[in-house]
């Protein structure tokens, strides 16, 4: 019997065919979806439904894929208002040394209900961040985001991995309460992150993977033999972790020669997903063809205004790009319909010519090239018989994606997360008429608060909560009216 119909939908199916159905009818039966295709073509074995869902006024998209996130950034968005450098510096102390599971396990949830509401089924997120700061000294924190990942009906693959020499590095751990601190060795965070790949990596089963990730480096790291000799034991080290368990592989932050270097070192392949890749070399560009890695281009982060990530050069090319969302900090959130965008205008404006990257490229982007850069094509990124049934309703009812024509063209150009009114993953509805079915929504927002206020007690960094002065008036906000950094006035904090 068919568990879930939905009927009167306008499918947008990004399947094969790339077919638009005005009237279309989905049926799901456990985590499958058994049919696609107009309603009047139903066959009679599905209309009887446990469940049916009237679709009308709405618009179907599979699930959409955040290919690079950040976990951790949900509770530090916007600290040092503007101050880059002061953010980083603030991930950093929080992170390796202010941070405790609950921490981590407040902001999986909110991250998780974010994306929830934005119709994003399924992500890649690193634990950590800022500069290479990756919470792999205990399982314990892993295990904090994927149970948390599980009790929400969505899917992650979570990054976890070295951070960069040399070691040991200071961390701190917050025992029952009690600050103790630890030299965190690289033999430690391998062992931590084999330890989360043998119990986590299951992504179609148990809607969690692990995948792993080093520092980027540049040319200049292999000047010295010393430190070209840490990089290469590290890049064995983790390529033959990855080739072990067959997981993926990611990378924060390519740019200028760093790709081409990588390939070198002998860590990429087509498991590999490289984000940001900004103003790359002839030579990055010819070691993406040869290894068959592909490229996050995530244009909201920073980094695609210190750079331009030539995603349409690249697809062109024949190689993957995806999107990715850099996650919920300091500036951007999981809104990825803001993502594609982002990326129509980003793009659009370097060529001066609006005929680039046109809507159904960015979210095939954010749906079908993503499936296939997680290995995961055969099983999600379409509406498609036989698929995972990850299926999200947009409202297409609104002003603002009115009159209802080109259903394609306003998903991408006009729509929302807000917009976004039934969720289905696994076959499970996750949220329906925007009332979300797998999470107190109160209760994440009210532990997020109370986790980032103890995470700046513990380090001494409330003051990064201030907004400057230097926000009004002026063209350009200078950091320096922001608020100060100051780690040598900052109660129990260590430089």
């Amino acid at each position: 019997m068919t568990d879930l119909l939905i009927r009167n939908v306008t499918a947008v199916t990004v399947d094969p065919g790339r077919r638009i159905i005005e009237d279309a009818a989905i049926a799901v039966t456990g985590d499958r979806i058994l049919h696609v295709g107009p309603d009047a073509d139903l066959p009679p074995e599905h209309a009887a439904a446990a469940r049916v869902i009237d679709g009308r006024g709405m618009a179907a998209i599979p699930g959409l894929i955040d290919s690079h996130s950040h976990a951790g950034h949900g509770l530090v968005r916007s600290l040092g208002a503007g101050n880059t450098d002061a953010w980083f510096e603030a991930c950093e102390h929080i992170y390796a040394r202010g941070s405790t599971v609950d921490f981590w396990r407040a902001e999986a949830q909110l991250a998780l209900l974010e994306r929830l509401m934005a119709g994003v089924t399924t992500n890649l997120t690193l634990l950590g961040g800022g500069a290479d700061i990756y919470r792999t000294d205990d399982p314990a924190f892993g295990d904090a985001h994927c149970a948390a990942t599980t009790a929400s009906g969505l899917r992650t693959v979570l990054a976890v991995g070295p951070g960069r020499p040399p070691f040991p590095k200071p961390y701190t751990s917050h025992d029952n309460g009690k600050p103790r601190d630890l030299a965190l060795s690289f033999e430690r965070q391998m062992e931590v992150s084999e330890d989360l790949i043998r119990r986590h990596d299951d992504l179609l089963a148990r809607r969690t993977g692990i995948a792993l990730i080093m520092p980027v480096y540049h040319a200049h790291h292999m000047e010295d033999a010393a430190e070209a000799k840490a990089i290469c034991k590290m890049s064995d080290a983790v390529a033959d972790l990855r080739a072990r368990h067959g997981v993926l592989y990611t990378q924060d932050g390519h740019r200028d020669g760093t790709i081409a270097l990588a390939s070198d070192l002998g860590t990429l392949g087509p498991f590999a997903l490289l984000s940001h890749s900004v103003d790359l070399t002839d030579a990055d560009i010819a070691a993406l063809r040869e290894t068959g890695a592909n490229i996050v281009h995530n244009p909201t982060a920073i980094m695609s205004i210190y750079g331009r990530c030539p995603a349409p050069e690249l697809i062109d090319a024949g190689i993957r790009v995806v999107l990715g969302s850099d996650a919920g900090a300091p500036d951007r959130g999981f809104d990825m319909f803001r993502h594609m965008k982002q990326a129509m205008l980003y793009h659009r404006r370097h060529f001066a010519d609006p005929a680039w990257m046109p809507p159904g490229k960015v979210l095939e982007m954010a749906t079908i090239d993503a499936a296939h850069a997680l290995g995961l094509g055969d099983e999600l990124g379409s509406l498609e018989a036989g698929k995972k049934a990850d299926i999200v309703m947009v409202d297409m009812r609104k002003p603002h994606l009115y009159p209802p024509n080109m259903p394609l063209t306003r998903l991408t150009h006009f729509a929302t997360a807000a917009d976004v009114d039934t969720v289905v993953c696994d076959g499970r509805p996750v949220m329906e008429n925007r009332r979300v079915l797998t999470m107190a929504a109160d209760d994440v927002l009210d532990a997020a608060q109370a986790e980032l206020t103890r995470a700046l007690e513990r380090t001494g960094l409330a003051h990064l909560l201030e907004e400057p002065a230097g926000m009004w008036g002026a063209s350009r906000f200078e950091a320096s009216q922001g608020p100060a950094w100051q780690p040598g006035e900052r109660a129990g904090a260590k430089t």
